[in-house]
């Protein structure tokens, strides 16, 4: 199927040019840990299954949380490379990424203080299968990279807030 986002592209962007207070979109989840450390997130109408593989505790039912943030990444990408795309007339059959995260599990475990948690590096190969030059691919990646969003969240600092608090949870509730 052939569909062209560029009316939805430029409507939009109408749309929040003209009026600027439209453009901010609050998104939420809600996460419950389950059974060892698999977690249930419910996003809209959506639930998700989360889990670690045996060799980090987990039953393996589900991807993990970092495998979800590298599977955020390529579909922001795919997405965002669709969208600007039309958006500019550059020809795109199809968009496929393929990332591999590198985390030394020495700062989740605590094993050494001066070794990050997180990911230390994400290399992302990005395949466009396309007719347009070189020149114009190299003109969409850079619109792409530049416009991203999860790309972006991952290249800068988010101010992110945490609070705790105590209480009982009913295990009817979600």
């Amino acid at each position: 199927m052939s569909y062209k986002f560029k009316d939805v592209f430029t409507g939009t962007q109408t749309a929040l040019s003209t009026d600027p207070a439209q453009a901010q979109a609050v998104f939420h989840a809600q996460s419950r840990l389950g059974d060892g450390v698999n977690s249930a997130v419910a996003i809209r109408q959506f639930n998700i299954g989360v889990d670690e593989p045996p060799g980090l505790g987990g039953q393996d039912t589900a991807p993990n949380p970092v495998e979800y943030i590298l599977a955020a990444l390529g579909s922001c990408q795919e997405i965002t490379y669709r969208l600007h795309a039309d958006a500019l007339g550059i020809p795109l059959n199809g968009v496929s990424v393929r990332l591999t995260g590198a985390i030394d599990l020495r700062g989740f475990f605590n094993v050494a203080q001066d070794v990050r948690p997180g990911f230390q590096t994400i290399e992302a190969d990005v395949t466009l299968d396309s007719p347009a030059s070189q020149e114009d691919l190299a003109r969409l990646k850079d619109i792409v990279d530049r416009h991203c969003p999860v790309l972006d969240i991952l290249r800068n600092s988010t101010p992110v807030t945490l609070s705790l608090r105590t209480e009982p949870l009913n295990a009817a509730a979600g």
